[in-house]
């Protein structure tokens, strides 16, 4: 009988099918963030307003994509992955 997922699980799962679009979205929401603030900033001048939302939008990429090899190590060490692999394929990844 299989387990009912957790919604951790289901968003780690949904994680490791959309790296790409995880890192996209991140990044966006946090360069549209730190455009926002900085912008509500009456004293600083356009150019450091720039700076400051690239040097955001940078570590919040660099973050993601952490993350998204974090999620992947976990897959590869648990054997997760493979049985992904084996059921997109229709291979049984017990016989061997």
């Amino acid at each position: 009988m299989a387990e009912a997922k957790n919604t951790v699980d289901s968003i780690r799962e949904w994680v490791v099918d959309h790296k790409l679009r995880t890192v996209g979205c991140l990044w966006l929401s946090g360069i549209a963030g730190s455009i926002a603030y900085n912008w509500s900033q009456p004293n600083m001048k356009t150019s450091v307003k720039i700076i400051h939302a690239r040097l955001h939008a940078q570590a919040l990429t660099l973050a993601a994509l952490s993350g998204a090899a974090i999620v992947e190590y976990y897959d590869h060490r648990t054997g997760a992955k493979q049985e992904r692999v084996a059921k997109f394929l229709n291979l049984d990844p017990q016989k061997d």
